[in-house]
């Protein structure tokens, strides 16, 4: 298939980026982060989520975030939405797009979302219908879509189960996330490929883990699967609270320079979002795993990217 020549990178920084780390981040972090995420020149920005504060404190500020986080035309914000109580506040909220989540393997369901995968897609069923109503576009997550640290490979049927209903539900748009870095290229390939031919309507993104080291190896082979939507972490933070050993997302600084080495499209400026990295790694006091920041830009790339 060929490469797409202008990918969308969703920054999920100030959301799957901030909700593990160990010490609390204030609203004024996450706002310093935004204002260099949406410098930088991003079209998609998952800024935050409605999850319950209990379970994940660090996200407790939704509202305040997304209240006072900078805008600018032609910019869709997003958050995750767990449950109708969740999309209740989020249609309080200014966004355009909801992302619902629920795992495809069951065990991950139970024990970390603490109800079972029919449940959780009821439940998704009803917040979906509430945002759709009020007038926000759907993203459906597939949680652990390429493995579970539970039961290990995840069937295919598995996840065509959650993707037939996001489809049943409305969803603009179905993310396959790989939770805990678990997958390899050739195991992207092939359940892209599977999805696809089963839903070929169905718009497919890509969400990926470094737990392992396969990141970008993974992100080629999407892209050479022709998928065209990314989920990234400014500095490769991030990791799922939920999931024993889900360390950081993919850097979007090093998938960011990786494409436009490939001659890909994404419409960042790559030294601007630079320098949120640095900003970053001031707030959190140490280097992150991406390694754009240390390593350098080529000296022939420069500007927007």
């Amino acid at each position: 298939m060929p490469i797409p020549t202008e990918i969308t990178i969703v920054e999920v920084g100030t959301r799957d980026g901030i909700q593990a780390e160990k010490r609390p981040v204030t609203t004024e972090e996450k706002l310093c982060l935004l204002e260099y995420i949406v410098a930088a020149g991003f079209r998609r920005i998952e800024a935050t989520s409605f999850v319950h504060p209990k379970h994940v404190p660090q996200m407790a500020d939704a509202e305040e975030v997304l209240a006072r986080m900078p805008r600018r035309a032609g910019l869709e914000v997003e958050a995750l939405v767990p449950n109708v109580r969740g999309m209740e506040r989020a249609l309080r909220c200014e966004i355009d797009t909801a992302t619902l989540f629920v795992a495809a393997s069951e065990s991950f369901n139970e024990k970390n979302l603490r109800a079972g995968s029919a449940a959780m897609l009821k439940a998704g069923a009803e917040a979906a219908k509430m945002g759709l109503a009020g007038g926000l576009k759907l993203r459906g997550g597939v949680v652990t879509a390429f493995g579970c640290p539970y039961e290990g490979r995840v069937p295919f049927e598995a996840v065509e189960r959650v993707v037939g209903a996001y489809m049943e539900m409305g969803c603009a748009e179905v993310n396959l996330a790989d939770t805990t870095g678990m997958t390899n290229p050739s195991a992207v390939s092939r359940l892209v490929e599977h999805i696809a031919g089963k839903f070929p309507t169905a718009r497919l993104g890509l969400h990926f883990h470094n737990t392992r080291g396969a990141g970008l190896a993974n992100v080629l082979s999407g892209v050479q699967a022709g998928v065209d939507t990314f989920d990234t972490s400014l500095g490769g933070l991030g990791g799922c609270p939920f999931a024993p050993r889900a360390t950081g997302n993919i850097a979007t600084e090093d998938t960011v320079n990786m494409l436009a080495e490939m001659g890909v499209e994404t419409g960042i400026d790559l030294p601007k979002l630079l320098e949120g990295v640095a900003c970053a790694e001031e707030i959190f006091d140490r280097q992150l795993p991406g390694q754009l920041l240390h390593a350098g830009v080529p000296e022939w790339e420069a500007g927007a990217v």
